[in-house]
């Protein structure tokens, strides 16, 4: 028994970070169609996130049903709880990803403004980076990197906040690129949530190993 556990609780390991792999692609390329004007890709986005939605599903299933069967407990509870709290993190992140697509479709033909696709441009590939160094830690059980990683969220702020400082500056002072600007501080604002969600892998890695919950960016938890 204990042996099919283990078998069945690796399966779902393995197809949570698949799905983190999914999501981190998911956000770059999303990134990449908005800074391209690419609504090819962006469409490619939106129709694939069913896809994302479809393997969250399957892993709470799969997770509901190993808590029935076996009746896991401690250690083993903490970590299948880890994995239904955490894949729904990382469905959301998929959802705002989805957004910046269909930013992607609506803005084309708008008047644009380099330097901040610039700026969005460097914000996204550190969000990237910040779910790929999440999901390494959740493979390696380990919570002192998770710690490390949700600290950089606090850097993704500050991006965020140059980005509207200048996007509203832009505005102000060319109203033709109002509606480009505007969707900028969108990208921006779910490229945040994106990093806060990270954060919030982080705290259910620290769970899995301590089984303590904690708030490691408490700043950022009212932005999810």
């Amino acid at each position: 028994m204990r042996r099919l556990f283990d078998d069945e609780l690796n399966d779902i390991d393995a197809n949570f970070t698949e799905m983190g792999m999914m999501v981190s692609e998911t956000i770059e390329k999303s990134v990449k169609a908005f800074i391209d004007h690419d609504r090819e890709l962006a469409q490619e986005i939106i129709d694939n996130d069913a896809k994302i939605n479809e393997r969250e599903v399957e892993l709470e299933k799969k997770s509901f049903e190993m808590i029935a069967l076996y009746q896991p407990v401690t250690s083993d509870l903490r970590e299948i709880v880890t994995i239904l709290k955490a894949v729904s993190e990382l469905e959301r992140m998929a959802d705002y990803a989805r957004n910046i697509a269909h930013a992607t479709i609506r803005v084309k033909g708008h008047v644009r403004v380099p330097e901040i696709e610039a700026e969005l441009s460097e914000m996204g590939n550190r969000v990237r980076k910040m779910v790929e160094e999440m999901l390494s830690a959740y493979v390696k059980s380990d919570d002192l990197a998770a710690r490390k990683v949700a600290a950089k969220d606090a850097k993704v702020g500050e991006m965020y906040d140059k980005i509207n400082e200048k996007g509203i500056s832009k505005m102000e002072r060319h109203p033709e690129t109002v509606i480009g600007s505007t969707d900028y501080l969108n990208v921006a604002g779910y490229l945040m949530r994106i990093g806060a969600l990270v954060t919030n892998v982080g705290e259910w890695i620290v769970y899995l190993n301590t089984g303590k919950i904690v708030e490691l960016n408490p700043e950022s938890s009212n932005l999810v």
